[in-house]
């Protein structure tokens, strides 16, 4: 980090940051892998290395092959929000690599125009966060570390409605679908998964939303919650310009 780079392992992470141009040095065990021979027309620094020095740079026990090299994807609010966003995720204070990159692919597959890491998040480039995106974190803006207060002005100032998700919530997601609110563009707030969202974060969304549970499991974890209320969204905001 200390050089502005971040680690780029796998296939899948690799071939996305390739596509979008961010990819500075490629360690490869088969310079005949397409992935290698593609870097190479691309310019960047394909090195072969044997697979002990290969296991020794990657972060997975078993590596598959490739461990690439790019730039930090920096973006702050101003850039990362369009004029007029239909639907951005927020993640407050979420420390979990694994369910920020999981929520980065979901937002990006439900169409958002952003997601937003804000409070003391993990770092969207940590390794675990990289490969669960499964290269989403190249295709939509990725705001780090900014503060909630930056944050939810910024997003106010566009013109979106915040919407926090809680298991205690006044609101009920399905309510929401029914009566239209989610055609308004919409930000969605979403809390760690072991303590939800503080109350200061809570009291500052204009509404917050419950997922029903129809059965006995007694909550969803953060992020299949997301893909729940991203998918909702984005339900509405299509059926919304099939009407219009």
């Amino acid at each position: 980090m200390a050089e502005r780079r971040f680690v780029v392992e796998g296939p899948q992470a690799v071939r996305e940051a390739l596509a979008a141009g961010g990819l500075l040095e490629l360690y490869v065990v088969d310079l005949g892998d397409p992935l290698a021979i593609q870097a190479a027309a691309q310019g960047v620094d394909v090195v072969e290395v044997s697979t002990p020095v290969l296991e020794a740079l990657a972060e997975t026990v078993t590596p598959q092959g490739l461990v690439g090299v790019g730039p930090l994807l920096d973006t702050d609010l101003g850039t990362a929000l369009p004029s007029a966003p239909r639907l951005v995720a927020v993640l407050h204070e979420v420390a979990d690599p694994g369910n920020a990159g999981t929520v980065i692919r979901t937002a990006d597959a439900s169409g958002a125009d952003a997601v937003i890491l804000s409070g003391s998040s993990v770092d969207p480039h940590n390794g675990k966060c990289v490969r669960a995106s499964a290269g989403s974190l190249w295709h939509l803006p990725v705001v780090a570390g900014a503060p909630l207060e930056e944050v939810l002005h910024a997003l106010r100032r566009t013109g979106v409605q915040v919407l926090a998700t809680s298991g205690t919530g006044e609101d009920e997601l399905f309510d929401l679908a029914e009566d239209g609110a989610l055609v308004a563009p919409t930000a969605w707030l979403f809390g760690s998964e072991a303590h939800g969202l503080p109350e200061d974060a809570l009291s500052a969304a204009d509404r917050r939303v419950r997922i029903p549970l129809l059965g006995r499991a007694e909550s969803l974890n953060l992020a299949t919650a997301a893909a729940v209320c991203l998918y909702a969204s984005a339900q509405a905001l299509r059926s919304y310009g099939s009407a219009s």
